[in-house]
């Protein structure tokens, strides 16, 4: 009686090969292969731990605005009830106002930019392209992250805002929210145009900064557009930082929101996300 010879690789059948991917049946035609949830979430962490190891771009949209908030919180002046407010004063009308929209612009001008231009450098976008896992996926994990990182920040300048400032909350909490909602999307089709034309993630940072401090400008977050110019003064109220934070003012104050606030918003989210799909490559 002879031993039964060992079975080798070459001896499996298609039912004996583990059931890690689902095989084609012969002759049938191929199938692409859809990420799944976890393939989502396994995305979704990694570019958060890649925004955790950056240091200024994680500690600066946090800390940066409540330093502007508790600074100009502390002002004797900002205090004062403005009439006709309910009780609102320049605090919870302008500077708080100020403070979300630059949570947002940091986050979605600056940070989200230098993230995409420096896949694009270092080949990982163009990678993706062949994998199922398509660099799409890329830019809607870094936006969930990057919208995460600014109700992180929001939710910090509020709590410095109430609990230590006395700020008031918003008079219409559903439309201060929906403000800012339309405030995260035009920002973030700023930072998309920004990483469409930025060759490196150094010039993503610096034109991000450009165009962070520009519309910054124009908007008042250096001081009242009514020390500016006419013509500069109504262009920053169309941009949208200037946009953003009449709006939210409005809001807070419990009145309409002007409509020149969100059409502002809408154009630049239209006109510059139309712009960043247009010129945005993966490579």
């Amino acid at each position: 009686m002879t031993a039964a010879r060992p079975t080798t690789p070459a001896d499996r059948t298609r039912d004996d090969l583990p059931r890690v991917l689902e095989l084609p049946e012969p002759g049938a035609p191929p199938h692409a292969v859809r990420p799944g949830a976890g393939a989502w979430w396994a995305l979704t962490v990694a570019e958060a731990r890649m925004v955790g190891r950056d240091t200024a771009g994680l500690v600066v949209p946090l800390g940066m605005p409540v330093l502007v908030l508790v600074m100009n919180g502390l002002h004797p002046g900002l205090a004062e009830v403005i009439p006709g407010t309910d009780g609102r004063t320049a605090l919870d009308l302008y500077v708080l106002p100020l403070t979300l929209t630059m949570v947002v612009a940091l986050v979605g001008v600056i940070n989200m930019p230098s993230f995409l231009a420096y896949y694009r450098r270092t080949g990982v976008l163009k990678r993706l392209g062949v994998t199922p896992a398509s660099p799409a996926m890329v830019l809607c994990a870094q936006a969930f992250v990057g919208a995460a990182q600014i109700l992180a920040g929001v939710a910090l300048a509020l709590v410095v805002a109430f609990a230590w400032l006395g700020a008031t909350p918003p008079a219409d909490p559903w439309v201060a929210t929906g403000v800012l909602a339309l405030t995260v999307t035009a920002m973030f089709a700023v930072g998309m145009l920004v990483a469409a034309v930025a060759p490196t993630p150094g010039s993503a940072v610096a034109i991000g900064l450009v165009a962070f401090f520009a519309i910054g400008a124009l908007g008042g977050m250096f001081g009242s557009r009514e020390n500016l110019p006419d013509a500069l003064a109504t262009l920053g109220g169309w941009l949208p930082f200037g946009a953003a934070v009449d709006a939210l003012g409005a809001a807070w104050a419990g009145v309409a929101v002007p409509g020149s606030a969100v059409v502002g918003l809408a154009v630049s989210t239209a006109v510059a996300g139309g712009a960043a799909a247009a010129w945005f490559r993966w490579e």
